[in-house]
């Protein structure tokens, strides 16, 4: 059952709260789930019991989306922020120093977390930061796209698009190579939140000059991109194997941006290797 923990944190103007929501399962090493930007914390659902029959997993809705707040008035949704709100987090639930994986927006935020070295290890699923200014203007209009779409359409009508496999390759196929894998219910749930995201446009805005370029020394790091990723593309695995000279580059076979609902076993081995 999701949980909600209200936390401070620190600003250059002082300290400011938030409340986030989270889902936690498991025993063992802390592991810490980031989504990308629109998704929320189910996005993890397809390998969240697989690790947590190894790790105390917390998959979190990060500030402005799924069911946590948006951050206070005057906060920008970028990494100067939006990591030391991560790092609050972690010590309110008592989560000390956690591996960490994200998706997209959420392996930016993982990296960014090994670059302040508060976490013990790094896994980035097709992370955000590594693209041409061509790459990043394209997901950036992809994402607003599907943004409106999922505004434009009642209710009833994404319910009952997401009954079919056709219905669920329109809604979700930019980010699933495998769409038709995803269940009617979480469809609907994930076009709902991307829908309702309050932190979307600010979280886009905050990334437009985004170039992950800083390498992340003395954190074990793993960068994983799908073959078939068709929002950041595969060739900007190359460009962050070549930032992070450490780092292990693992190919995602027949996988999609979100690659954990179209391989959860290779996905969560992935994972998990990269957190021993």
């Amino acid at each position: 059952m999701p949980a909600r923990i209200a936390f401070t944190f620190r600003t250059t103007s002082g300290p400011r709260t938030t409340s986030m929501a989270y889902e936690r399962r498991g025993a063992g090493e802390p592991l810490l789930l980031l989504h990308g930007i629109g998704h929320h914390w189910q996005a993890w659902e397809p390998v969240l019991d697989i690790l947590a029959a190894e790790r105390d997993v917390i998959a979190v809705d990060l500030p402005g989306f799924g069911a946590s707040d948006g951050l206070p008035e005057g906060c920008a949704y970028d990494l100067s922020t939006v990591a030391p709100v991560l790092g609050a987090f972690c010590e309110a639930v008592g989560f000390a120093r956690p591996h960490v994986a994200g998706n997209s927006l959420g392996g930016l935020l993982a990296l960014e977390l090994g670059r302040q070295e508060l976490v013990r290890s790094v896994t980035a699923l097709s992370p955000a930061g590594f693209w041409s200014e061509g790459e990043r203007r394209y997901a950036f209009g992809t994402l607003r796209a599907m943004r409106g779409a999922a505004l434009s359409m009642p209710v009833p009508v994404i319910e009952r698009l997401s009954r079919t496999p056709v219905g669920r390759t329109v809604l979700t196929s930019t980010i699933y190579a495998r769409p038709g894998r995803r269940s009617p219910e979480a469809v609907v749930a994930e076009t709902l939140a991307l829908r309702e995201a309050s932190g979307f446009h600010q979280t886009l805005a905050a990334g437009r000059d985004v170039l992950f370029r800083e390498d992340v020394p003395g954190v074990p790091v793993t960068v994983a991109w799908g073959t078939r990723d068709r929002l950041l593309l595969r060739r900007q695995g190359v460009r962050a194997k070549h930032a992070l000279p450490g780092a292990r580059l693992v190919r995602l076979p027949g996988c999609g941006h979100v690659p954990m609902n179209d391989d959860p076993a290779l996905v969560a081995r992935v994972i998990l290797d990269g957190s021993r």
